[in-house]
């Protein structure tokens, strides 16, 4: 291998610390852009907190505005439905049975805008205590004991072998079921609706409602959870709702440490599960 001579180690350094330079320039550029891009990515972020608090507050204004007609409403409803006023013949009972029905449609439609808006802002606080699942279903039972009246549907509360107590956030884990097991009865004619879980080894707990309603295709089980999703197809159409409950019912699960998900066969029916922990523990903040 032959020397190199001093001129040639010179020309050599000096077309290195040009291409250095070179490099050294390129790189500068480039970190001016990651911190120009990190300055437009906190503005966004910015913009998007600001329309997040600000969808918060107007579901939060019209819930609340809404609350007060229906209510009104409602209790109108009542008082015909007792003759109060006056006798209904068979025709206006049918009637105002409706309207009644249709407000309290509307009321859990409002009381789901007012929850999400909640969890969206982030003012849903997490009350963990323990407590039993046999004292959790028949609150449940209780809750639905009044809409099964009259009607050709069967709501079984399972046992649940060798669970432990809870320790969670009873009422949210309520909430969870109650909007399952609406769903269920709203697409179920007439059959059961089951309500039962187990044990998913030391650490979680899943409960499930299960129906023999209209079912859900494949297609559509993997945006269910989504906001305001809507199933639009023939049978569904029939019985459509406002797609809050489910999505209020992911993100509830999601404050417990948990996840929902479904299974269905159209014609067949539908499983809709939650998994939880048996005990709560509470996220650091980040």
């Amino acid at each position: 291998m032959t020397e190199r001579g001093p001129a040639e180690l010179e020309a050599l350094l000096l077309a290195r610390g040009d291409q250095l330079q070179a490099l050294q320039a390129e790189l500068d550029e480039t970190n001016r852009g990651v911190v120009a891009l990190y300055a437009e990515l906190d503005d966004k972020a910015g913009q998007l907190q600001e329309a997040l608090e600000l969808k918060s507050r107007f579901l939060s204004y019209m819930s609340h505005e809404f609350r007060t007609p229906l209510s009104a409403v409602a209790s109108m409803s009542d008082i015909l439905l007792q003759r109060m006023d006056g006798s209904l013949n068979e025709e206006q009972g049918r009637q105002v049975e409706f309207i009644r029905t249709a407000v309290r449609e509307l009321t859990e439609m409002v009381d789901d805008l007012l929850d999400l808006a909640k969890v969206d802002a982030g003012r849903v606080t997490i009350s963990a205590d323990w407590f039993e699942t046999v004292d959790l279903f028949a609150a449940l039972r209780g809750m639905f004991k009044p809409i099964l009246a009259n009607t050709g549907i069967n709501l079984a509360f399972e046992d649940i072998p060798q669970v432990p107590k809870l320790y969670s956030d009873d009422r949210k884990l309520a909430q969870i079921l109650r909007n399952f097991i609406s769903n269920a009865l709203k697409f179920t004619r007439t059959g059961t609706v089951r309500v039962g879980g187990r044990p998913l080894g030391e650490h979680e707990i899943e409960f499930s409602v299960v129906d023999t309603g209209i079912g859900i295709s494949a297609e559509h089980l993997p945006n269910l959870f989504n906001d305001f999703v809507q199933i639009d197809t023939r049978l569904q159409r029939r019985l459509r709702g406002t797609g809050l409950g489910l999505s209020l019912s992911r993100k509830l699960a999601e404050l417990l440490g948990g996840r929902v998900g479904a299974e269905s066969e159209l014609g067949k029916g539908s499983r809709f599960w939650v998994t939880i922990p048996i005990r709560f523990r509470q996220q650091a903040d980040p």
